[in-house]
């Protein structure tokens, strides 16, 4: 299973729409899309999760995809960096 990092969605956009684009390149197993803890409003970019050789065939064909005149930014996701306890 592969997490995969999509950046650059357009505001309008939803779970439905990233999993849609995404399912035509194989089975998604989830979508999450990142809303700003303050406010609630999406903030861009979300993860899809997908199993592996599918998600490289996704990453390859939707990097740089134009996406309600975005450009999506579409690559495979870094583990979370740990973040210092105060």
């Amino acid at each position: 299973m592969k997490s995969i990092y999509v950046g650059n969605i357009p505001f309008s956009a939803s779970e439905d729409d990233v999993r849609d684009l995404f399912a035509a390149h194989g089975d998604v197993n989830s979508v999450k899309l990142v809303d700003d803890r303050e406010t609630g409003r999406f903030r861009g970019f979300g993860f899809v999760e997908m199993d592996d050789r599918q998600a490289l065939s996704a990453i390859e064909a939707l990097d740089g995809f134009d996406m309600g005149g975005r450009t999506l930014k579409v690559n495979e996701a870094k583990p979370r960096a740990p973040r210092p306890r105060y």
